[in-house]
């Protein structure tokens, strides 16, 4: 017979740091959820994004991931959305036919990358749309002149703790977006139906 006694003081620790994390995750949601029902910016974001003729998505490293699964979102309810991974859309690319009726969301939270400062700051200057999501007031991107739309949490949220919070705001703005856009149901529906023609899911 094996003894587990050692193992018992190893879960009841291991359970009481669960409790701690999901304690201060439902705390941040929670005052994440009473900021986006009063803050009009993700409003402002979605509007941006629905009026624009092209929409740009960057990020690099973990903001990569993020700006990765708000492109998915977007592309279920809306044409010429596009993930910026420096392969199939290269920056040059973008940057070398910015229209004015082009949007660029531009994911950065600390460490930021200079990579995404200096493409966000040149589609800028291109006559692009910036939208900005980053995590503080202070960041290169927030206090960058010309930028038409910048998401910051308010003071004692972020983003970095709690990512369940920045897919909150994610699908806060795809859903808006998807709301706004015309034709938004019918994209949806053909996809629907498109999936089930090419066999694409497992019943």
């Amino acid at each position: 017979m094996i003894d587990d006694t050692p193992a018992r003081p190893q879960r009841r620790s291991a359970a009481l740091l669960k409790r701690r994390l999901v304690d201060e995750q439902r705390k941040q949601l929670d005052a994440m959820l009473d900021w986006a029902q009063t803050d009009t910016t993700l409003e402002e974001m979605a509007a941006a994004i629905v009026g624009a003729r092209r929409r740009f998505i960057i990020g690099a490293t973990q903001s990569f991931a993020y700006a990765s699964l708000l492109a998915l979102d977007l592309s279920a309810s809306l044409a010429n959305v596009h993930l910026v991974d420096g392969t199939i859309i290269r920056p040059i690319d973008v940057l070398s036919d910015v229209r004015s009726s082009d949007v660029l969301v531009a994911f950065s939270l600390h460490r930021y990358r200079k990579y995404t400062i200096d493409i966000a700051t040149t589609f800028r200057d291109a006559g692009g749309s910036l939208l900005v999501i980053t995590d503080a007031p202070d960041a290169p991107l927030a206090t960058l002149p010309g930028a038409d739309v910048v998401l910051v949490p308010p003071s004692g949220l972020s983003f970095d703790e709690s990512p369940t919070s920045m897919s909150l705001v994610i699908g806060l703005i795809a859903s808006l977006t998807a709301a706004s856009a015309k034709g938004s149901g019918r994209r949806s529906a053909q996809r629907d139906h498109l999936g089930e023609v090419l066999d694409l899911y497992v019943d």
